[in-house]
């Protein structure tokens, strides 16, 4: 009970997404984007005992950034997606693009939305990250042919794959080698791909 009154006073609310256009794939995508890659931890510890933690940190400092991400990304999480929202949404009003822990808590709110069922909010998080800079990162292709496939917009999802084997042929060319190239992905997320990628080679697109 004391864990749910520590969290009912951070509640912020989140704005909703943002309309779903994307540019279209560039031809290669290789950089390592290692500042968005990367879960947000401000601390150890998991389950109810890091909950009980960050909301007592944040509690006694409002505006501890990291803080409030990884309890967004806890109370998601745990299926508190509603609570996960709202304090994404608190760390997110308060963190300026140029911050180093920005793209990082885009980026997982991102993957915290699509596991929530949310495709369009997770391609609105991802969309912030692909427009705010002039990033080509590997990340891209996989993760944007996964969240359009989910969004029914199959031909564009066939497109970001293509930029996938343009830039690694060996390794995205089958999907043999999903479950090594994607480890952090759930087995579904990865099926899902495999779908893409049957349709990427069923009529591969042309470049441009």
């Amino acid at each position: 009970m004391k864990r749910h009154l520590l969290l009912a006073g951070l509640l912020a609310v989140a704005g909703p997404a943002a309309a779903q256009t994307l540019p279209k794939p560039v031809e290669f995508y290789f950089a390592a984007d290692a500042s968005a890659t990367k879960p947000v931890q401000a601390i150890k510890d998991s389950g109810d005992a890091a909950m009980e933690k960050l909301a007592k940190a944040i509690e006694r400092n409002p505006r501890a950034k990291a803080e409030v991400a990884q309890l967004a990304h806890l109370a998601m999480e745990a299926g508190r997606a509603d609570l996960g929202r709202q304090l994404y949404g608190r760390a997110l009003a308060t963190i300026d693009r140029s911050d180093g822990i920005w793209r990082s808590v885009a980026w997982n709110y991102g993957w915290d939305l699509y596991r929530a069922g949310d495709s369009e909010g997770a391609l609105a998080q991802w969309r912030t990250l692909l427009e705010s800079r002039n990033i080509a990162a590997a990340w891209m292709p996989p993760t944007f042919a996964l969240v359009l496939w989910s969004l029914d917009r199959k031909d564009e999802a066939v497109q970001w794959y293509a930029a996938a084997v343009r830039s690694e042929p060996q390794q995205w060319s089958s999907s043999a080698g999903l479950t090594t190239l994607l480890p952090d992905w759930s087995e579904g997320e990865r099926a899902a791909l495999a779908e893409v990628q049957a349709a990427w080679a069923q009529n591969p697109p042309s470049w441009p």
